[in-house]
């Protein structure tokens, strides 16, 4: 996709809609920036960097003409564990490389592997998110003095039960104000920023009634600079990297998913379709020149890009235009919002949070008792009560386990023969019993992925086989999609136990990707062409030909239509048999 498509027809109309969308987004995301700075543990103007440098960063470089791009919820905790580690300075350069990370993501056109992280995992973590966020808010909701903030959940809980004596009143009042009013505006007009507005009474109403009563940014963070800061490149050093290799990690991949989500969320909003290699870019080109001006990670904002697209964006140049209105506000507006309380910036925060949660699916997927529910937990409840990174790993592991675990399941090895008086024989596990087997012909109907989580069982289904030392095995591999280097590895020992009693291996209907496996690996040849068939008909006729003929006359079982004939008997109820499949 050309940048320049992404404005093909563009029209004066549009710029209208564009303008009028960004002006109500840039709005929404300045009480948002400062909200999720204050969370993480940074000054709230940084946040207010962010959504200007990134805001307009991926709108110019990304891959959906709608993404909103800014400081997000997801990386709270990831974002304030990093602070209360490593500091502020070393934030940026975490978030430095993450943009790269980003761009070779995008450049490496990783963008599709994304997606199949498991939704467990992706709901898991995000819930774990949530209840982070929301409990974060608690002591500024309530007012509470002298809380010191944690890394882990467990200890912050204990911190806020310690002070809960400490109650303020007035931040209750103030923060009930902004809390009904967000919850209310929408009922009157869904265009008008609840947020803001609340943001907004509050903090007068606390001004004039509650003045030196109640923390605001000012009291704690200091008054918010009318400009942006001066250019700054971080110092890196390679020591620095090797710290901070792993939470860089940890922010592009969780940057990536946010993104790509939101994106999706835009596609089927807008009819639209994003370039997610490019978004990647976008994104990693953000992360890297944002934290040059004091900015902290960002990533694409469902909610905000919900609103662009709700308000009438037709292109990117929304997302530039809500960059802009914020950078303008920053400089008219700084002095005043120094005095917002830091209990109306908490329930925003608590709402996002509850937005965020996805409870609903969160509670579908518990129900269904499944694997995905026990990795749905682990993943929620590490995310909660260690850290998101160990969450995320864990999350993953148990999840491969548990798929591969279920696959080895669907993989069926069954022994099969022709059933008998049809016109088109089919060949039937139920044909075969103790007195109804042929002694020189083992046929075996191998059905799903022969891989290194079941790849075992080949040998194991045919262990009987073998020891008693049939002539012929005939592997019916039809319904093999998929074989791996495990289990060619299993079907060569295979062949191999067969050749070294005197037997021969026939293999009918093989799919495309396991006849590839074998020729690369030189298992087809050992095999030899002639021993592959399409049809497992052509398969038997040619097995009925390297059967020890003596030992058939002694045979009375009459397995096959032609074992009659090998007797030089006939019998008309097997010659009624003319075709298998």
């Amino acid at each position: 996709m050309k940048w320049t498509g992404r404005f093909e027809g563009y029209h004066a109309a549009a710029f209208r809609k564009d303008l009028i969308s960004g002006l109500i987004v840039g709005i929404i995301a300045i009480p948002l920036g400062m909200a999720f700075a204050i969370a993480v543990g940074v000054k709230p103007e940084y946040g207010i960097y962010t959504t200007i440098v990134a805001g307009i960063v991926i709108s110019l470089f990304g891959g959906s003409k709608f993404q909103i791009g800014g400081p997000t919820g997801a990386f709270i905790p990831i974002l304030f564990a990093i602070v209360i580690q490593y500091g502020y300075e070393n934030l940026l350069i975490a978030g430095f490389l993450a943009g790269i990370l980003l761009c070779l993501m995008g450049l490496f056109k990783l963008g599709a592997l994304i997606k199949y992280i498991p939704r467990p995992v992706t709901i898991g973590f995000t819930a774990g998110i949530a209840v982070i966020i929301f409990s974060g808010q608690i002591a500024n909701f309530l007012g509470l003095d002298e809380v010191e903030k944690h890394e882990h959940f467990l200890l912050n809980m204990k911190e806020i039960a310690m002070h809960l004596m400490t109650v303020n009143i007035y931040s209750v009042l103030t923060a009930m104000i902004c809390l009904v009013v967000i919850l209310l505006t929408p009922k009157f007009s869904s265009k008008v920023p609840g947020s803001l507005i609340g943001l907004v009474l509050s903090t007068v109403v606390a001004s004039m009634f509650f003045q030196g009563e109640v923390a605001t940014i000012g009291s704690s963070f200091g008054a918010i600079p009318s400009s942006l800061p001066r250019f700054h490149f971080p110092e890196i050093t390679w020591d620095r990297i090797e710290v901070l290799i792993r939470p860089a990690l940890i922010i592009a991949m969780l940057g990536g998913i946010e993104s790509l989500l939101s994106a999706v969320v835009a596609d089927g909003m807008s009819g639209s379709r994003h370039n997610s290699n490019r978004e990647l870019i976008g994104q990693g080109i953000a992360n890297m020149i944002t934290p040059l001006f004091g900015g902290i990670p960002a990533t694409g904002a469902i909610a905000r890009t919900a609103t662009n697209i709700k308000n009438g964006a037709v292109s990117p140049l929304s997302g530039i235009i809500h960059g802009v209105v914020v950078l303008l506000i920053l400089v008219l507006c700084a002095p005043y919002a120094s005095g917002i309380p830091l209990a109306s910036m908490a329930p925003i925060l608590m709402l996002v949070a509850w937005n965020m949660s996805e409870r609903k699916e969160f509670v579908r997927i518990l129900k269904t008792k499944t694997t995905d529910s026990l990795v749905l937990l682990i993943t929620f409840l590490l995310t909660v009560f260690t850290n998101l990174t160990t969450a995320v790993e864990v999350g993953l592991i148990v999840a491969v386990i548990l798929f591969v675990k279920r696959m080895s399941d669907v993989l069926n090895i069954s022994k099969v023969l022709p059933e008998q008086g049809t016109v088109h024989a089919k060949v039937k596990a139920h044909m075969v019993t103790e007195d109804h087997d042929c002694p020189q012909i083992g046929i075996f109907t191998i059905d799903g992925p022969l891989f290194f989580g079941a790849a075992n069982m080949l040998e194991k289904s045919m262990d009987d086989t073998i020891h008693q030392k049939t002539r012929v095995l005939l592997l019916r591999m039809g319904k093999v999609p998929f074989m791996d280097t495990t289990g060619e590895s299993a079907l060569a020992n295979l062949v191999k136990h067969c050749e070294k009693i005197g037997g021969l291996i026939l293999i009918s209907g093989i799919q495309p990707q396991p006849l590839e496996v074998l020729k690369r690996t030189g298992l087809f040849d050992q095999i030899g062409r002639i021993h592959f068939f399409d049809h497992t008909g052509e398969a038997i006729d040619y097995a009925l030909f390297q059967l020890d003929h003596n030992q058939c006359l002694a045979c009375s079982r009459f397995v096959f239509r032609e074992c009659a004939s090998l007797q030089g008997k006939s019998d008309n109820r097997l010659e009624a048999d003319p075709v298998r499949t």
